[in-house]
């Protein structure tokens, strides 16, 4: 079963810019779409069109205010609720894979880091993204604008305790890679066999003490430069990458 959400009305799930407008007009979750008058974008009226939604034209004020004076393009699309999935829906559907690839976020902080992430998940084929119901930025616009369109295809799972997900994984036979920069293995020398679940933790405090304590292995990217670490999304993307092509 989906959970619904928790997007306050300060918070509404509008989508704007041509791009991320279009790649969610291609998904079924659309409640209205707000346009420019004298927008003449052919592919996008297309897909509105194909949608069967009666676009809305408004004065360029009002997309201004809708997207706080973001970089609109003319068009504005309002989505319903984002959903949930379960963590069983998401384990149930790895149940047969070889090597089943699950994310897991503990109290990613940045819309912008989550959305970037969402976007390396769907590239590399991860099969559901964990994250906690609290200290964590839920699925929302900024998100959704950020991963471009990729939160429609990515299944996200959120839930109040990391540490039971992780003995839940344990029994199901994944082994538990925590990313962190104490880490002693070299992410490009780990054998990643079988099913697989990466941890990676908060732009400010990392991964939790507990939950590192609960994993199987603690990894970490080796620094060559002057500076000491790099963004959650980065890492993510250059950790997801090397365990789909080891």
């Amino acid at each position: 079963m989906k959970a619904r959400s928790n997007n306050s009305r300060n918070n509404l799930n509008y989508i704007y810019g041509r791009l991320p407008s279009l790649n969610c007009l291609n998904v079924s979750r659309v409640k209205n779409v707000f346009l420019q008058q004298n927008f003449s974008d052919l592919n996008l009226l297309s897909a509105i069109a194909n949608k069967g939604i009666k676009p809305q034209y408004v004065d360029v004020e009002t997309l201004n205010k809708m997207s706080h004076n973001g970089n609109h393009q003319g068009i504005i699309v309002e989505t319903f609720p984002y959903e949930y999935s379960s963590l069983d829906e998401i384990l149930n559907n790895v149940s047969n894979k070889k090597q089943p690839l699950i994310l897991i976020l503990d109290e990613i902080e940045d819309p912008h880091n989550f959305g970037a992430i969402l976007r390396s998940a769907d590239a590399f084929g991860v099969d559901g993204v964990v994250i906690k119901s609290k200290n964590q930025v839920p699925l929302n616009s900024t998100v959704a604008k950020v991963s471009t369109g990729a939160i429609e295809y990515v299944k996200v799972a959120q839930v109040s305790n990391l540490n039971n997900v992780l003995k839940v994984l344990k029994d199901k036979g994944f082994w538990i890679y925590a990313a962190d920069g104490s880490g002693k293995e070299d992410y490009q020398k780990v054998n990643y066999s079988g099913p697989v679940a990466l941890i990676v933790g908060s732009e400010g405090r990392g991964i939790s003490q507990l939950v590192m304590k609960n994993s199987d292995f603690i990894i970490k990217i080796p620094m060559m430069g002057h500076v000491n670490s790099l963004n959650v999304s980065v890492s993510t993307g250059i950790l997801l990458s090397r365990i789909r092509n080891k």
